[in-house]
């Protein structure tokens, strides 16, 4: 803060801005210590959203926490139920397949982004089967279907081609669901050879 002068108050006073008032509650504040430091950024967090360990050991990182006092308390917020990485991804598998319709594959290379190692999001992708797997992929086919309905053939597929794959589905699995409901909607038998081809 500065006075009238545009002098800072403290020099002022003749003590640097960097020293501590002397009285007063901040002249009694000692320097948080980094466990209270990393407690209080994980719980911040954690009550924003469901966090995975790698996202917390990431977060703390960037907060400069060092890494041995990290690892205490997220091992201690781990031992109390706070922390759980298989319900997270499990709870992680469940919408994000529910709600944008994400592959299996897909979901798993979200996983490892978000630190859960393999073994944990093997466990967590058995929640979505084969079956799962293909009616999200016909849901996303017949969307696109009915937002391309003025487009010529090639153009409304190749569109469903690329949607689909950037949600991790094989050209395979899109193909095949693409001819059955081109079928449905009664495209010719030429136009569906073509996409044989």
């Amino acid at each position: 803060m500065a006075d009238r002068t545009g002098r800072p108050a403290a020099r002022r006073r003749g003590r640097s801005a960097a020293e501590p008032p002397d009285s007063g509650s901040a002249a009694h504040d000692a320097e948080p210590d980094p466990e209270s430091v990393a407690r209080a950024i994980v719980l911040r967090r954690l009550a924003a959203a469901a966090q995975s360990r790698g996202q917390l050991a990431d977060a703390l990182a960037r907060r400069d926490v060092p890494a041995d006092v990290a690892a205490r308390v997220l091992d201690r917020f781990t031992e109390v139920g706070l922390i759980d990485d298989q319900e997270y991804a499990r709870m992680f598998v469940r919408s994000r397949h529910a709600e944008r319709g994400l592959s299996r594959r897909a979901l798993g290379v979200e996983l490892r982004r978000k630190g859960i190692d393999d073994e944990t999001a093997a466990v967590a992708l058995e929640d979505v089967d084969d079956a799962d797997e293909e009616q999200a992929a016909r849901e996303l086919v017949r969307r696109r279907l009915r937002t391309t309905a003025g487009l010529e053939t090639p153009v409304r597929v190749r569109r469903i081609y690329g949607a689909l794959g950037r949600k991790g589905y094989s050209a395979g699995l899109v193909a095949r669901i693409v001819r059955e409901e081109l079928a449905t909607e009664g495209a010719d038998d030429e136009s569906l050879g073509e996409l044989e081809a």
